[in-house]
């Protein structure tokens, strides 16, 4: 018997949370940044904002906000393949708490399809998962505390001091906003590293009939 599940649900699922936490752990010792509570909270809501302020239904809305919140699932084995690892273990979940067929192959494909070099926009919650995942660039998110080992990953994020996501149903544009302190990180450092994530962002945002555009510093650059 299938029903309607919640994200509240989810989140408080116990397997769920544990693979979250582990997940995080287990990047934290391959040297990666923080990928813990906090980061898919914050792109299972964005995700959510994103179609619900272009007016998408409601259910959709949900089941983006669900996606973002199990899109990193998958690094509780490895970051090596881990959207295809996670999307499995997210069906799996997701059939336990009998979410119908059709709406956990959404989520699957769109956590399956999250990463920039394999993945695909292939439904409008796995575009809006893309735009939040990628979107995340804040300096709390970088573990290392000695900024003098910092790599071009650390000093980017460390120098990111703010960043939203900007979306006028009405311009239809969608614009990743940044601060970012240049005497940490140079503007040119981000698109050395985050060039394919705002590639991938661009097809996100015109599948969802919107242009993508980033601001840096007050200052449009895409």
């Amino acid at each position: 018997m299938t029903r309607l599940v919640t994200l509240d649900e989810i989140k408080r699922d116990p397997e769920v949370e544990t693979y979250i936490q582990k997940g995080n752990e287990v990047l934290g010792a391959m040297g990666y940044t923080e990928h813990s509570s906090r980061h898919v909270n914050l792109v299972s809501n964005i995700s959510r904002n994103v179609l619900s302020y272009l007016g998408f239904p409601a259910r959709e809305c949900e089941l983006a906000a669900i996606a973002g919140h199990m899109h990193d699932l998958g690094n509780v084995v490895s970051r090596s393949d881990h959207p295809q690892i996670g999307a499995i273990i997210a069906g799996r979940i997701l059939d336990r708490f009998g979410m119908p067929y059709d709406e956990t192959a959404t989520i699957m494909a769109a956590i399956g399809n999250h990463e920039e070099d394999v993945g695909q926009v292939v439904n409008n919650v796995g575009a809006a998962l893309i735009i939040a995942d990628k979107s995340d660039v804040h300096r709390t998110r970088v573990r290392n505390t000695d900024p003098a080992t910092f790599d071009i990953h650390d000093r980017v994020n460390y120098a990111a001091e703010y960043s939203f996501v900007r979306v006028d149903a009405k311009k239809k544009t969608i614009t990743l906003e940044l601060k970012i302190d240049t005497k940490i990180s140079p503007v040119m450092e981000y698109f050395e590293i985050f060039l394919s994530r705002m590639i991938i962002c661009r097809r996100a945002a015109s599948f969802l009939g919107c242009n993508f555009e980033l601001s840096i510093n007050e200052t449009r650059l895409l």
